[in-house]
């Protein structure tokens, strides 16, 4: 069953392999938001030649602890109400700067296997991010990630790309679609960094049943920094618990 899974990917890889990501919809995306993000700083940053767009926030405390840079679910932008916004302006009463960035985006009926094909699209934006904040004199980055954006940061690992981000977080790790399961299990033990693994106890199915492989690989990795919590009545999108995801994300980030 494992090699039939392998083999699907890779045919889906091969069959997708020009595929690009939407940018037309995602400058849809950045031209109906801009105009109403009143938290927050509007920041255009260049990868391969196309502009996407990022919301950056300063701390509103001192001292400043470092910066979050925050990754949208899929399909989504960096200002996205659920997760994304709660987060972003959130940690800023924290002592946190953030950073929220676009990520590739496909059509709206795009799922899992559609996006495998486009993940590495992700890979410079993450770098273009780190860079710019490393220049704007943060020392401490702890990248956050939701849903489709930590397969994305997944892949980027697994490409031996992963560099100068302090500590992970990744919220609904693992989420995919029906019969569409992950080729296999993430890189975790791959990070050395102290990893956040956080989920809601109404998760969907992928995401619950993979919290223990998920762990598994966490603890290989032997941060003793890393955590995995569970938010009891919380959802993949933590529908109404807004509150009780900042207060995890942040009281985890204050230990490092």
């Amino acid at each position: 069953m494992r090699f039939i899974i392998i083999i699907l990917m890779w045919f889906i890889l091969v069959v997708q392999s020009a595929q690009a990501s939407d940018l037309a919809r995602e400058k849809r995306l950045a031209e109906q938001i801009e105009e109403l993000i009143f938290d927050g700083t509007v920041v255009y940053l260049n990868s391969g030649g196309h502009k996407f767009m990022n919301v950056y926030m300063e701390a509103e405390t001192e001292p400043v602890k470092g910066v979050a840079i925050i990754l949208h679910g899929r399909g989504f932008h960096p200002d996205w109400e659920k997760v994304v916004k709660p987060l972003r302006i959130g940690l800023t009463e924290k002592g946190w700067s953030t950073f929220s960035m676009q990520m590739p985006v496909l059509d709206k009926e795009a799922k899992y296997f559609d996006y495998v094909a486009i993940m590495p699209e992700a890979f410079p934006r993450i770098e273009v991010g780190i860079d710019y904040l490393k220049k704007e004199g943060y020392k401490k980055i702890v990248l956050i990630a939701h849903s489709c954006s930590v397969h994305m940061v997944m892949a980027w690992v697994d490409a031996k790309r992963f560099r100068d981000i302090d500590a992970f977080v990744g919220v609904g790790m693992g989420a995919t679609d029906y019969q569409q399961p992950m080729a296999k299990p993430m890189p975790l033990d791959q990070l050395s960094v102290p990893v956040l693994d956080i989920y809601g106890a109404e998760e969907y199915p992928a995401v619950m049943h993979g919290a223990k492989v998920r762990m598994d690989y966490i603890q290989r990795a032997g941060n003793k920094k890393s955590k995995q919590v569970v938010v009891m009545g919380a959802d993949h999108y933590f529908s109404e618990k807004d509150d009780e995801l900042l207060e995890e994300v942040s009281e985890w980030m204050q230990g490092l």
